[in-house]
């Protein structure tokens, strides 16, 4: 029986890997990564990161808005939106196009570009932390004279919990 940190090495070794998401860690991070960039991260933009943060499946913006009508009265979409706009023109956060919803970015010090697994059941999310699959997109749009502005490659299937 593997026991979770063989796990952890196994799919590591394959350039896979889980992160174990420590909400409040992910948060310093960010506040971390604003201040040295003087970025301004307002109460309202830190209130929506660490509602994302502490989601363990990918958020829709409309769960963030009754979220915070519940904290704060008049939050409106376009105050949603805006901080969301932030933490993803920074690299905080990422968005899920195929689903519509957001969720934390596992390296937010660093723009990268990164692949998902979407599970069709139950709406997770695994972020595949692999190098090679950067550098395989980059080189083949380089190869294609493609300059390329954003990419988030979303693969839908089942995870190992649904399909058992």
């Amino acid at each position: 029986m593997n026991t979770s940190h063989e796990h952890d090495h196994a799919e590591h070794k394959h350039g896979a890997h889980r992160h174990k998401h420590d909400a409040a860690a992910f948060v310093r991070t960010v506040a971390d990564a604003c201040e040295r960039r003087g970025l301004r991260l307002t109460p309202l933009r830190l209130r929506v990161l660490e509602m994302v943060a502490a989601s363990d499946k990918p958020v829709k913006a409309y769960d963030l808005l009754d979220q915070l009508k519940d904290e704060r009265a008049g939050a409106a979409p376009p105050t949603v939106y805006r901080a969301l706009d932030f933490l993803l023109e920074n690299s905080f956060i990422h968005k899920l196009e195929s689903i519509n919803a957001y969720v934390s970015c596992h390296h937010p010090e660093e723009a990268h570009q990164v692949p998902f697994l979407i599970c069709d059941v139950c709406a997770g999310a695994i972020e595949i932390c692999d190098e090679r699959v950067a550098a395989l997109l980059a080189g083949q749009a380089q190869e294609h004279g493609f300059k390329p502005r954003a990419q988030t490659l979303e693969v839908h299937g089942v995870c190992a919990n649904c399909a058992k």
